[in-house]
């Protein structure tokens, strides 16, 4: 019996052809996944996602809180209900909450303006000024340095931290000594 060497050409020639008609059958369905549209959000959410709009815009922030958690419960990793949530959290104060659920958001969709905004405000109101200048950078290098969500963001990085943030550093604690 004799064997014969395969010489790098024949593998290359025996392979090839396989290979390109893999990579193509990758390539068009990953393209047709991704081209595909969104699912759209259940009913009961997008009740809940107006009623936390209308709430946010009329000054009530809890009971926005309360409408997008409710929405986010039936709609679980929504970036539409994220965002309305960091938003709302946002103006509560709640940074460090906001910036969680902005993440989140930027998780299931990177490339969301908004999101990428609402961080850098969130960022910039804690004071965190140096990452809020990246999130800036970013939005321009996105959407230039005229689209609204970079202008709102260049505003909230110039008026600087939140006066409605509290640091644990500010919060000082009265020492009591007391008999047993």
């Amino acid at each position: 019996m004799m064997r014969t060497k395969t010489s790098a050409k024949d593998l290359l020639m025996r392979y090839t052809p396989v290979a390109v008609a893999l990579s193509l059958l990758a390539v068009i369905s990953s393209s047709v996944s991704h081209s595909q549209s969104p699912q759209a959000l259940d009913p009961r959410a997008v009740a809940l996602i107006a009623e936390g709009r209308s709430a946010l815009a009329a000054g009530q922030v809890d009971g926005a809180v309360d409408a997008y958690e409710s929405a986010l419960t039936v709609e679980p990793g929504s970036v539409t209900v994220l965002l309305g949530l960091a938003e709302a959290t946002r103006r509560q104060g709640m940074q460090g909450k906001a910036l969680h659920y902005y993440r989140v958001a930027l998780n299931n969709d990177p490339r969301n303006l908004v999101a990428i905004a609402g961080e850098g405000m969130a960022l910039a109101e804690k004071g965190a000024t140096e990452k809020a200048n990246r999130n800036l950078a970013r939005l321009q290098t996105l959407c230039g340095k005229s689209c609204s969500e970079a202008q709102n963001l260049a505003a909230a990085i110039a008026k600087g931290p939140s006066p409605r943030m509290v640091s644990a550093d500010a919060v000082t604690t009265k020492q009591v000594v007391s008999e047993n």
